[in-house]
């Protein structure tokens, strides 16, 4: 038989980190890059683009269409990347934390 207090008391220790750690996440970041690196977008781990860097050589009028595509390419890879890091830093801060209730998948919760 479970501890229901045991496990409650589990799920709220558990809800106190990952609230911590989503506060934490704005030091997460990550970088996406298209353009063989002409194009770089660095996101943190609130989903916000924090810097974004452009090589001189794209910055021309006639090929806004690309540069636009370069940057939409360049953001796409960085949310993708620090989607990977936020569902790491969330499992590593709840590991060992949730209790093993068999039929209760919390490995999708972030």
């Amino acid at each position: 038989m479970f501890d229901f207090m045991n496990i409650m008391n589990k799920v709220k220790e558990a809800q106190a980190k990952m609230k911590e750690t989503q506060a934490q996440l704005v030091n997460v970041t990550a970088e996406g890059e298209s353009g063989a690196g002409m194009v770089k977008v660095t996101v943190n781990g609130h989903r916000k683009v924090i810097d974004m860097t452009v090589d001189e050589s794209l910055i021309n009028p006639q090929d806004k269409d690309m540069l636009k595509d370069l940057i939409v390419a360049a953001t796409n890879k960085a949310f993708e990347a620090i989607d990977v890091k936020i569902k790491e830093e969330m499992k590593n801060a709840t590991e060992g934390m949730m209790p093993n209730i068999p039929g209760m998948d919390f490995g999708n919760m972030f």
